[in-house]
């Protein structure tokens, strides 16, 4: 075995070199900043803010601090969930086994130097550039480098390149270029740019606000339109066209989206989740399939033997003997060998030939001296009596592999299978349910998520612990080994199994690819190598934080503590979060329909606008701005439905911002034209009917329970109680140029408060509170 460099010469290279550059684990800080201040809305809100100040009263320029606000919370918001999302990833970053002194030791990417000796085994990232100068059934996935999704075979001289991954077989190379100087350096040096595509639901929102847009063009020209026949000064004209055009900008959806996930993803770092994608709440949110493995989900990663079964006509000593020389001796390590290794030890003997074991053929070899052992699935050796005993065992849940001798030589190919066997006997292995497994396959069952075990194992086995586990199973278990070629013959084992044992990790990912294309949203949870390929195929890929750096870094989320009963937690979490941001949108969008719908309304008459920005200022932040602070807090619970989301928002802020629009329209032509109450008093009482009928529609859209409807109706009683004080103070009345309502005005205020929620009640009964049983 190579000795490595001495730690001496790698400290003096690693001080001639320097500190290496930090890898950006999430969106730098001037991208936060940007991204929150930087958006068309804002600017938008910046020019009619600027217009206002310039040719109208800067009072009514106030909604411009509410621009300010929101982007300094969300800026707030995205890099206190930057500093911890970078701490955990720092946690789950790779590390390589470099070899120092003829000692391995595990170092993080900016401790390699050039000339280490980096040991790679299956699952292993390569974190630098290098020649081989050891290789054993060594194969690389270098898809992200090259785009080609089979493993690569490499042999001692070939060159491993930095971003490509160990799927099988091990081996050793000498670094020749690290960190911004190797390949994937290079690469990332060009494209810093964090990743961050667009979830369906970011997508629905952003075609909203393309809508919103779009409406205000004509809408905008409309009101000048308008204007220019009045024949109304600058003042007067800036005025109105600022009171239109700020209330049709939905300004706190803007940053919604984003400070929500960043304020999700944070949550999840404190459960011992890493989102690496701030936007993979949304999938956890919108799962409806979950594929899991066994090991380490349902049971517990360790193994033990429980039972050594020889053959007819072989010892138990012999036995145990051959096996603890196969144990002892084989690299790499896998939990079954180490759980031999520790019920027979031995100590290791230097092996000439090795095959190591992978999913797909099911079988690993090693060659000592002159005999050749055999590990692997029962149903590949003769065991004759055995067998039933083999079977028993899988029936009760435990894992058997059988153990023999080869009668020739292995084949120069594996996957061609093992030669003919002589068996010595099996080898019972029990793993132990997690404690809390029952509790988590309950909690997706109860939340309508389906749960499938994808399990290389035998079906037998992988049936009985599912069943333990309370998973429903519809007949046995399924036999993966021969899934069906047929697109629909597949479909059907895919969507009907609930178990599907001695499955390849390409069988994995044909299963995951069929669910989705049954149109299920697919999450898959593994650890393993041979979990890559259905990771990469599902809508969600979950990863624990103990298993292979390949495994993690395909990962939307990388469960750090490694506890798959954190997820139960994290699903409730994103979908009280997303039907949170569902309830919100609707009243920024109800807002942005009662303004057009008052454009047009009061266009087509000769009276003057009936609200002045400042009076819109504080009616949006007493319904709306407000209300959706503590409804985003809100519990939640139920479903989620990315594809409904703009189908439910528009089902409750069309009618919302139309009745709105006709109660403050009827409020303002009849005190103004029929009780000429004046402009002012007019003004009061419009302001007044807006601001009850926003926060009814905040009382219709929560009052789902006759307690939440206590908790709604103090929250709307303590805002307009707010709103009642600024029309009692003097000096808040005259900020926002309003009037203490006389008896008319007043009695003007109920009656189109009426005419509102009446066309409410007319339109749908989800505007009567306490007619659903759970909020839209």
């Amino acid at each position: 075995m190579r000795a490595g460099l001495t730690e001496a010469e790698a400290r003096r290279r690693l001080d001639a070199r320097g500190a290496a550059p930090e890898i950006e684990t999430s969106r730098s800080t001037a991208s936060t900043v940007r991204a929150n201040v930087v958006t068309p809305f804002n600017a938008i809100l910046l020019s009619l803010g600027l217009l206002t100040l310039v040719f109208g009263d800067w009072r009514d320029a106030l909604f411009l601090g509410i621009v300010v606000s929101n982007s300094a919370i969300g800026i707030w918001q995205e890099l206190r969930a930057k500093r911890k999302l970078d701490e955990l990833a720092a946690l789950v970053a790779p590390r390589a086994t470099v070899v120092r002194g003829g000692e391995a030791r595990a170092l993080a990417l900016a401790e390699i130097v050039e000339g280490d000796l980096v040991r790679l085994a299956p699952g292993d990232q390569v974190v630098a550039d290098g020649p081989l100068v050891e290789a054993a059934g060594l194969h690389l996935d270098e898809s992200i480098l090259t785009g080609e999704s089979r493993p690569v075979a490499r042999a001692v001289g070939d060159e491993a390149l930095s971003g490509s991954f160990v799927v099988e077989g091990s081996g050793a190379m000498e670094v020749a270029a690290v960190g911004a100087d190797s390949h994937a350096g290079r690469i990332a040096g060009t494209a810093r740019e964090f990743r961050h595509p667009r979830s369906p639901l970011e997508r629905s929102i952003n075609r909203l606000l393309y809508v919103l847009l779009g409406v205000m063009v004509p809408l905008g020209g409309m009101l000048v339109v308008v204007l220019w026949k009045q024949d109304v000064g600058v003042r007067h004209a800036v005025d109105t066209s600022v009171a239109g055009m700020v209330t049709l900008v939905p300004e706190g959806l803007v940053l919604l989206v984003s400070v929500t996930y960043a304020a999700a993803a944070l949550r999840l770092a404190r459960a011992g989740a890493l989102a690496q994608q701030l936007n993979a709440i949304e999938s956890l949110a919108s799962v409806d399939t979950i594929c899991i493995d066994k090991t380490g989900t349902l049971t517990e990663s360790r193994l033990r033997v429980v039972a050594l079964a020889p053959v007819e006509g072989t010892a138990e000593q012999e036995l145990a003997h051959a096996l603890a020389r196969f144990a002892a001796s084989f690299d790499p390590r896998n939990p079954t060998l180490d759980a031999v290794a520790a019920a027979v030890p031995a100590p290791a003997e230097p092996a000439d030939e090795a095959i190591p074991f992978l999913s797909r053929r099911r079988w690993s070899g090693l060659r000592i001296g002159g005999t050749r052992y055999v590990l692997g699935a029962p149903e590949l050796f003769p065991l004759g009596a055995l067998t039933a005993v083999a079977g028993e065992q899988q029936e009760a849940g435990r894992r058997v592999v059988a153990f023999g001798v080869a009668a020739a030589a292995f084949p120069a190919d594996p996957d061609e299978g093992p030669p003919p066997l002589r068996p010595l006997g099996i080898v019972v292995l029990a793993e132990d349910l997690r404690r809390d497994a029952r509790a988590t396959v309950a909690f997706f069952l109860k939340q309508g998520v389906e749960v499938k075990v994808l399990s290389g194992d035998a079906p037998r086995t992988v049936g009985a612990i599912a069943r333990d586990a309370g998973i429903p199973m519809h007949g046995e278990a399924i036999d993966g080994s021969s899934l069906p070629d047929e697109a629909a013959e597949l479909a059907a084992v895919a969507r009907d199994a609930a178990v599907v044992g001695r499955v390849s990790p390409e069988g994995k990912r044909r299963i995951v690819e069929s669910l989705r294309a049954q149109g299920r949203y697919v999450a898959m949870v593994g650890d393993g190598v041979n979990d890559v390929p259905a990771l990469k195929a599902a809508r969600l890929a979950v990863a624990q934080a103990s298993g292979a750096q390949m495994a993690k870094a395909v990962a939307d989320v990388v469960l750090v503590s490694g506890d798959f009963a954190a997820l139960p937690g994290m699903v409730a979490e994103g979908r009280r979060i997303l039907r949170n941001i569902q309830r919100v949108t609707k009243l920024f969008v109800a807002k942005s329909v009662f303004a057009a719908f008052l454009i047009v309304a009061i266009g087509i008459t000769p009276a003057a606008y009936p609200l002045l920005p400042r009076h819109l200022t504080i009616a949006a932040a007493l319904t709306v701005g407000i209300p959706a602070f503590f409804l985003a807090l809100a519990p939640s619970e139920g479903p989620w439905h990315t594809g409904r989301f703009l189908r439910e928002v528009s089902r409750f802020s069309v009618p919302a911002g139309v009745a709105a629009g006709l109660g403050v329209t009827t409020t303002y032509l009849v005190s103004s034209n029929v009780f000429d109450l004046g402009l002012l008093q007019s003004r009061t009482a419009a302001t007044s009917t807006l601001i009850v009928v926003g926060l009814y529609l905040v009382l219709a859209l929560e009052a789902t329970s006759t307690k939440r409807a206590r908790l709604v109706g103090l929250l709307c009683a303590l805002l307009l109680a707010a709103y009642v004080a600024v029309i009692a103070l003097p000096g808040l009345r005259t900020f926002f140029e309003l009037a203490v309502p006389n008896a008319a005005a007043t009695t003007l205020v109920v009656i189109g408060s009426a005419v509102a929620i009446g066309f409410l009640w007319l339109t749908d009964e989800r505007f009567v509170p306490l007619s659903r049983g759970s909020a839209a």
